[in-house]
């Protein structure tokens, strides 16, 4: 099925971009801040994090970029279960140091309310401010569109008011919230698949008013912090 989408799909050349874009949007946030207390370490502590979850996504899922490199979001193909990236808990903990616990606190969190029914799952969404929100809204309607071809609904978590806004302006329906070892909240999303309703969705609006350009012909070689 051809798709034209204002967005291209990631190649194993992009991982340190999308890593980057990963690390402008969660270090500024109150997720990223628990997750790595030291400010000045933060940064590079989340990039080479990212790199460990977007290489597994690449791998298990799918990832997408606007055009101009500029945002992209990470998913995971969950119609099956999926192991965890090779040599997770060495490499984790040569990423991050003495903060891995915490990135394994995340992960037990996420996976312990991830639906146990088949789905695409975004894991990132990643577009850095100040001009963040129009760049989310934009690969978010691109990427979408092309998981929407799977015929699988998708889930995704929010970490923030915004977050929550933008998922729901695209069909996302709020499941419920809970708190992530007592210092941050996230409510789990559910996007039901509109071609499992003969191709719409009384749940789902339609992502079409906010496609833009085409994307070249997609290639192969995938930060939700959800991991496998």
């Amino acid at each position: 099925m051809n798709v034209t989408v204002p967005v291209v799909r990631a190649r194993w050349c992009d991982i340190d971009r999308i890593a980057d874009l990963v690390t402008g949007t969660l270090s500024p946030t109150a997720l990223g801040a628990w997750l790595v207390p030291d400010e000045r370490h933060r940064p590079s502590i989340l990039a080479a994090a990212a790199r460990i979850w977007i290489e597994h996504a690449l791998l298990f899922g799918e990832a997408f970029l606007l055009p101009d490199r500029t945002a992209a979001t990470v998913w995971y193909h969950r119609y099956r279960p999926i192991p965890p990236p090779a040599r997770y808990a060495d490499r984790l903990a040569q990423a991050c140091g003495g903060h891995q616990y915490r990135f394994l606190q995340l992960d037990h969190a996420l996976s312990a309310r991830r639906p146990a029914e088949a789905h695409n799952h975004l894991a990132w969404l990643a577009a850095p401010e100040p001009v963040g929100s129009d760049r989310a809204a934009s690969v978010l309607t691109g990427a979408q569109r092309w998981m929407d071809t799977l015929s699988l609904p998708t889930y995704a978590e929010a970490f923030s008011n915004a977050d929550l806004d933008l998922f729901q302006q695209h069909g996302y329906i709020r499941r419920d919230s809970f708190r992530i070892e007592g210092h941050t909240t996230a409510d789990s999303m559910w996007r039901p698949s509109p071609l499992w309703n003969g191709g719409s969705s009384r749940n789902t609006r339609s992502p079409v008013k906010h496609l833009r350009a085409p994307s070249p012909t997609p290639t192969r070689p995938s930060v939700d912090v959800a991991l496998a």
